[in-house]
């Protein structure tokens, strides 16, 4: 990047990884930063692809690309993003948005579905034996996502972007269907981006989140379940209905471009609903 600020919002000739990209909202990302110029998006997944990921595949050929990883394993994501700079030649940001999300009262979560919430994807470790370990390996996959990207930046040379899928759940709980697992690993991960972003200013690296409110995707499952859901969002103001997931681009391929060059430490809430997370 040139001394002189960008004044155009534009992924050109970047290379970016997004994990957990083969649907939803990661799709959704991969999509936008491809429709700003992207010069190839990897995904990395533990899942499969589908029919959705052929389709934008096809949108934009040769530059859409997938590697299954289990993205709670250090060495797996090395491996993936040693493949992405064999291949690319570079890397130049990363989005760390691979998660999943189950809504329950939290006298009725069992050992095992906090266990799935707090590792990401589900990883296979041992018996939880204590709180404390159990609140640390809540962010396991976030953390070395976040640390194998920066990693290959400093190595390369390029003064690069992380970028966190956050949740408004992390700001407050959504009465409706509450899910305090969910909301506190999401304010982990929102805390981990600040301290990353003082840690690794020192090379040029920047590191920001991105906050999604109700967004239209497999995840919020639980909506058609509610029988006034329409009369609910009208109640709490704002946009009343969820967002599609293409909304959720632009703070992205902001955060992700140069035009981002001097902006860290944030977190950009994308929320129509004003009362609800």
């Amino acid at each position: 990047m040139s001394e002189i600020p960008q004044k155009k919002v534009s992924l050109e000739g970047k290379v970016i990884a997004i994990t957990g990209a083969n649907r939803g909202i990661g799709l959704g990302i991969a999509d936008c930063c491809m429709a700003n110029g992207a010069l190839a998006v990897y995904s990395i997944d533990i899942g499969e692809t589908g029919e959705d990921f052929k389709l934008v595949s096809e949108r934009y050929p040769g530059k859409l690309h997938a590697i299954t990883a289990d993205v709670t394993k250090e060495a797996n994501v090395t491996a993936a993003v040693d493949k992405i700079v064999s291949e690319a030649g570079a890397l130049h940001g990363m989005v760390v948005n691979a998660g999943r999300t189950k809504h329950k009262p939290a006298l009725d979560f069992t050992t095992e579905e906090i266990d799935q919430l707090w590792n990401i994807n589900a990883s296979k470790v041992g018996p939880i034996q204590c709180a404390c370990k159990l609140t640390w390996t809540q962010l396991y996959g976030s953390f070395y996502c976040a640390r194998v990207a920066a990693r290959a930046f400093i190595k390369q040379g390029v003064k690069g972007s992380i970028v966190f899928t956050a949740s408004m759940a992390s700001y407050r709980p959504n009465k409706r269907v509450p899910s305090a697992p969910y909301g506190a690993s999401k304010a982990g991960v929102k805390n981990m981006t600040h301290t990353l972003a003082m840690e690794w200013a020192q090379y040029g690296i920047r590191v920001n989140s991105v906050s999604p409110g109700l967004v239209k995707t497999a995840m919020t499952y639980w909506v058609e379940q509610q029988p006034d859901w329409e009369q609910q969002l009208k109640y709490y103001g704002g946009i009343p209905r969820l967002a599609e997931i293409e909304e959720l681009g632009g703070a992205y391929v902001y955060l992700l471009s140069d035009a981002a060059s001097y902006t860290t430490s944030i977190d950009i809430p994308v929320n129509g609903v004003i009362g609800i997370c």
